[in-house]
């Protein structure tokens, strides 16, 4: 599979982590010559002033606050695919195997893009294709409150890039179900893996290459995997087999399981080596945060010996950020001199771009930079990128929870930080 892309920059205040969710902003900055609502745009989403996104099949929605005391009711339209081009574009998802999973694990794979457009199926935006509406008197196109709306959602975009199918006109669950139906024309309804006992099965190196990535977990329990982390070229298809009555475990355990087996199996061949050595307590995390049934979470939970709650926040953590995650959630790190600096120094400095003033006041506490009058806190993990946290809860219970993936733009991790602030 193509590797991905490197998201171009754009100094210090770069919306976008990815590559695609750089090319929604290029498609942003692309449709207007208006530069002053496109700054003004910007300070809104950094200040947090835009509400929850909600995606849906051709419209992205938020209020989003202004000058007046209500917020604005803002909407960004973009056009739906047609039924034959979802045909294409689904079919060109199934031709190369791991393209599901990398979705899945958070990553736009840049050859399906490719070939999805020399088919003519447009997945990313071109420039004027994002139709701006909001209930405010300003006549611009896009007005501040729009242009807003879009630089926030490019976190989303970059988070969970079925977003961007879901904005093209089907669901994560629709394109899923799709994918799973064309597996299962390909292949005949019965699977060789976890086909009845006693069935002879077929070699393992046959079943290896035959995989094509789109088995996923229920959804109720979505896998959320880390950004960042190498997308296996393929998962195994979902088990049929049910476990005996007695069994500690259910299938969806062992579906989740063989996942994981398989996820690990192909890092390992690749030479990503670090789960060989992860601790009793990082593993259980791992397992956890992969979408494993509610009885099984609980027996982690208990075999980890940890309080749930400090479990779920590392949970939370390796599903955002995967291992350096979770070592950024357990304990403050001794943090890089330079690089401390030189990320106060990019969120303290005025804005030349915007005119604005940089943000309030900042608490330095080893790896921490903390906006106490938000809430907000952005950690530097072992990474080398900035982990965002948000404080939940009232009064002496509050505690800080990751909130969003780790960049390594300590400006973008605090507008994630922002925007999960505002969320919550």
């Amino acid at each position: 599979m193509t590797p991905a892309r490197k998201a171009p920059r754009s100094g210090t205040r770069a919306f976008a982590a990815t590559w695609w969710g750089r090319a929604w902003v290029d498609a942003l900055e692309g449709s207007t010559l208006d530069a002053g609502r496109l700054s003004r745009g910007r300070t809104y989403a950094r200040k947090g002033m835009v509400g929850p996104v909600t995606a849906a099949p051709g419209a992205l929605r938020a209020k989003v606050e202004g000058s007046a005391p209500r917020p604005y009711d803002s909407t960004v339209r973009l056009r739906v695919l047609t039924d034959a081009q979802w045909e294409t574009l689904l079919d060109t998802i199934a031709a190369r195997a791991g393209r599901t999973a990398a979705l899945l694990d958070g990553e736009m794979p840049a050859d399906l893009v490719d070939d999805a457009r020399a088919a003519g199926v447009p997945l990313l935006p071109e420039p004027g294709e994002l139709d701006p509406e909001c209930s405010c008197p300003d006549w611009g196109h896009p007005c501040k409150h729009a242009a807003a709306l879009c630089y926030a959602t490019a976190a989303h975009l970059d988070s969970d890039p079925f977003w961007l199918l879901t904005l093209r006109g089907r669901t994560k669950d629709a394109v899923l179900t799709a994918l799973r139906t064309r597996r299962r024309a390909l292949t005949g309804a019965a699977s060789p893996v976890g086909s009845a006992p006693g069935s002879r099965g077929v070699p393992a190196r046959a079943a290896f290459t035959s995989w094509d990535g789109t088995f996923a977990p229920p959804a109720s329990e979505p896998a959320e995997n880390p950004p960042g982390a190498a997308a296996p070229e393929a998962v195994p298809p979902p088990l049929t087999s049910t476990p005996p009555p007695d069994a500690s475990f259910t299938l969806d355990d062992l579906g989740t399981l063989t996942q994981d087996t398989a996820r690990r199996a192909r890092r390992l061949a690749a030479g990503h080596t670090a789960s060989l050595v992860s601790t009793p307590v990082e593993d259980a995390v791992r397992l956890a945060a992969s979408g494993i049934g509610e009885a099984r979470f609980h027996h982690l939970v208990r075999a980890a010996g940890l309080p749930p709650l400090d479990f779920a926040r590392l949970v939370r953590a390796h599903r955002h950020s995967g291992p350096a995650g979770v070592a950024t959630a357990r304990a403050s790190l001794t943090p890089d001199p330079a690089a401390m600096a030189a990320a106060r120094t990019a969120l303290t400095s005025p804005d030349t771009a915007d005119g604005t003033a940089g943000t309030p006041p900042l608490r330095v506490w080893r790896n921490r930079l903390t906006v106490d009058v938000e809430g907000i806190q952005i950690r530097l993990g072992p990474d080398h990128r900035w982990h965002p946290y948000v404080r939940e809860g009232r009064g002496t219970a509050a505690e800080w929870w990751p909130c969003a993936p780790a960049t390594a733009d300590p400006a973008a991790a605090l507008l994630a930080a922002r925007t999960a602030a505002v969320a919550h």
